[in-house]
């Protein structure tokens, strides 16, 4: 005999609601179908650059431009030199020289030659000058 009836049927009550709840997630769980890139389009190169180029030309706070490099060298490409550029001019707006040189260093890790950096750096030359940016190399580092 049960010595305590009136205790022992609420819980076994409520074991059975959450047995009845954990059914009910796991059915709709199963039926949920997400779909978060089904209507991702492939972005071509120019497409990309003039993207970023916008995107960096409208940048006036420093948040907004680490945010915008991240997401530009989070892609398995090198930028081109005009997002590049609009980078630099928009890491001089906002008044950090220290992004402004981050940013070549980011553009030697996504190059991997030597080459092809020297190449980005001569292209780049006439606005470092005139940003008066140089490169962590440069600055003895």
């Amino acid at each position: 005999m049960n010595r305590f009836p009136a205790i022992a049927r609420p819980l076994a009550t409520s074991v059975a609601r959450v047995q009845v709840a954990r059914s009910a997630l796991a059915t709709r769980s199963a039926i949920q179908i997400r779909n978060y890139s089904a209507e991702h389009q492939e972005e071509s190169f120019e497409h990309f650059s003039e993207r970023f180029v916008k995107f960096f030309n409208e940048c006036d706070d420093l948040f907004e431009l680490q945010r915008g490099l991240n997401n530009a060298f989070g892609y398995d490409l090198v930028p081109p030199t005009s997002v590049i550029e609009a980078a630099l001019k928009a890491a001089r707006r906002v008044d950090d020289y220290s992004t402004a040189v981050r940013i070549f260093e980011g553009v030697k890790a996504k190059t991997g030659s030597d080459a092809l950096y020297k190449q980005y750096l001569d292209e780049l030359a006439p606005l470092k000058a005139e940003l008066g940016i140089e490169t962590k190399e440069e600055l003895g580092f």
